[in-house]
């Protein structure tokens, strides 16, 4: 088995660093929301994502995480290193306790994802080797990190709110498509219309039955919200929304929120109202459910028009997010 490269930080911090095992994860959970508290991102990783790193078939997490513990063997620091086999990318993702920040850790910590990243593309025989790393407009320490290690931003991505008291929207789509709700019969063929929707997207990759089911099946996925569009006359998928519920968006931000996680309508089904009116569904559903808003966020340079169609509907923005790439020699 490849051993994990050295890691090397000052020795002012105190912290050893390991690859993260099954019995870390009330710590790197600890760890996750203290770092949530202090940056306030609009989305952290749950109990259930961390877990499913453990028993996913991709990305060994005993060669691709790492977390630093102090004297008192408390979590301060973590960073995880993914990537699909032969894919163009590798994505990196990590954190610093508030409390050990200003260290030098993040930087070691970087520094060993892009060590890490280099030896898979190596294993993969891959001749150019990329790593992406995300970081919301406002943080500016990832920021300062980031451009401190060469990354540059390749992509924006904005967020945005609808509020659902008052009249909402009431679009059909083309006489011959229904909305429906997503039945576990039809889960292979939303997954094989996302792949092609986004097919020629910026910076998607195909998801394998294993990623498309961890996401249905996820704590915060509401199967209830989650609409295929049919064709009437064949049941072939046209379009899809898949919508989520995260609790601790109305704890920190005091607003119930109906989250829109995928919507992708397949080309030759496009000009006929079909994400609207998916959209519009979405929006009832939330606010039957108790919603107060309908959020979502859109790839600010979507050719295909979606900030557009989000903004008709409604939809106003709340801030950003970068996508940083940094390309390994």
């Amino acid at each position: 088995m490849t051993e994990l490269p050295e890691v090397s930080l000052p020795s002012s911090t105190g912290l050893a660093f390991r690859a993260i095992v099954p019995s870390d994860i009330d710590q790197w959970l600890a760890l996750i929301e203290r770092i949530a508290e202090a940056e306030r991102p609009p989305w952290s990783d749950q109990r259930a994502d961390l877990t499913h790193i453990f028993a996913s078939s991709k990305n060994d997490p005993a060669l691709n995480t790492v977390i630093g513990m102090d004297e008192g063997g408390t979590a301060r620091a973590y960073g995880r290193v993914s990537k699909n086999l032969g894919g163009p990318k590798a994505i990196a993702a990590g954190g610093v306790d508030p409390q050990w920040q200003r260290r030098g850790v993040g930087s070691a910590v970087l520094a060993w994802q892009l060590a890490q990243a280099r030896l898979r593309f190596a294993q993969e025989r891959m001749p150019e080797a990329r790593i992406r790393v995300h970081s919301e407009e406002d943080n500016v320490a990832e920021r300062a990190l980031f451009t401190g290690f060469g990354f540059d931003v390749v992509r924006y991505f904005t967020s945005m709110l609808r509020p659902l008291d008052g009249g909402l929207p009431e679009i059909a789509p083309a006489p011959e498509i229904e909305i429906v709700s997503l039945a576990p019969n039809l889960d292979e063929a939303a997954r094989l219309a996302h792949n092609e929707v986004f097919a020629d997207h910026w910076g998607s990759e195909p998801r394998d039955r294993e990623a498309w089911g961890f996401m249905l099946g996820h704590p915060l996925s509401r199967a209830d919200w989650n609409t295929l569009a049919l064709e009437r006359s064949s049941g072939e998928v046209v379009g899809y929304q898949l919508a989520s519920y995260d609790p601790q968006v109305l704890a920190r931000e005091g607003r119930a929120e109906g989250y829109t996680e995928l919507l992708g309508v397949r080309r030759k089904w496009r000009g006929r109202k079909v994400a609207a009116a998916l959209l519009a569904d979405a929006m009832q559903r939330f606010k039957a459910a108790g919603m107060d808003y309908a959020g979502l966020d859109v790839d600010t340079e979507n050719p295909s028009g979606a900030l557009g169609l989000y903004e008709r509907m409604g939809y106003r923005a709340t801030h950003r997010s970068m996508a940083w790439d940094l390309l390994l020699e």
